[in-house]
């Protein structure tokens, strides 16, 4: 995780990010391209500069989150109301089940059947009976729970429609990009049984064109947008667009969910348990009961 701050004198403003090596980031990338911005941030760059100054991606993330809280602090006002969004409420979260032996998901699921939503990984491989029995021994502990499945790029396009199939009968209601990124036409072409979700292959607006006729709903990681400017703008465009939103993080901590509090107010699933799988949260950090996750206190951002 990385965290960049910005400051007046007074106040400071802080945004924090997560580097994802799959989209070629790593930390020591990350920092490099925020401290690039130090002479354009001298010379005036402000929040809206700043969406041309950098692309789409984690260290504009970070930037862009830490603009919001330095303008709240210095307004006193929160980030809703300069953004003029509803006050945020408090919202349930889901969480996730890692990908393991079907006995292994089972075990992790039954210690977490009491919550409502839980995001289970799929796309491991066939031993065991494969992602079939993963889900089907999910589902059998947590009879009552609403279930996504988040395949990972891991289906193919010869394996797809059974693992569609199977997830329908274990009562899913949403599946995670199940095909490899730039390889999913397959989804066009197939009747989806259940509404498929693209995140490895949709990062902002100008990625949404390519998803038509293939993805139901879109999973809006802020890391990917690269900050809520983009996000809530984002959001707006999928939505006129007939896609369902699906709020998304990486593991991080509260700083990183603060902002994602704000666009998981309009989604249909959010998925903001990045600090329940951490070790440690940061102090002050969001307050979470079970699978209910509350607004921010300033202190923390925003």
């Amino acid at each position: 995780m990385v965290v960049a701050e910005l400051g007046d004198g007074y106040v400071t403003g802080r945004g924090e990010c997560v580097p994802y090596a799959r989209y070629g980031e790593s930390a020591e990338s990350v920092i490099a391209a925020i401290e690039a911005m130090r002479a354009p941030l001298g010379a005036g760059l402000d929040r809206a500069g700043l969406q041309k100054a950098m692309p789409a991606g984690a260290a504009r993330n970070a930037l862009d989150c830490a603009f919001w809280d330095l303008a709240a602090k210095q307004s006193r006002r929160p980030v809703h109301e300069l953004a003029g969004l509803p006050a945020p409420r408090p919202l349930t979260t889901a969480f996730t089940i890692s990908l393991g032996s079907p006995a292994a998901m089972a075990e992790a699921t039954a210690k977490a059947a009491e919550r409502p939503l839980l995001k289970i990984k799929l796309g491991g491989s066939t031993d065991d009976g494969g992602d079939a029995a993963r889900i089907a021994a999910v589902r059998a502990v947590a009879p009552t729970a609403t279930l996504i499945v988040d395949a990972n790029e891991g289906w193919t396009e010869d394996t797809l429609a059974a693992h569609l199939e199977a997830c329908a009968l274990a009562g899913v209601v949403l599946v995670e990009q199940p095909l490899p990124e730039g390889r999913d036409q397959a989804l066009a072409d197939l009747r989806r049984p259940i509404p498929v979700c693209a995140d490895e292959s949709v990062h902002d607006r100008a990625s949404l064109a390519a998803l038509a006729g293939k993805y139901d709903a879109v999973n809006i990681k802020l890391d990917k947008t690269g900050g809520l400017t983009e996000a809530l703008a984002m959001a707006d465009a999928a939505t006129a667009r007939g896609y369902a939103i699906f709020a998304g993080c990486m593991v991080a901590t509260s700083l990183s969910m603060a902002p994602a509090m704000l666009l998981a107010q309009t989604a249909r699933f959010a998925d903001l348990d990045g600090p329940l799988l951490l070790a440690k949260d940061r102090v002050p950090g969001l307050r979470y009961e079970g699978s209910l996750i509350y607004p921010p206190a300033p202190a923390l951002w925003g």
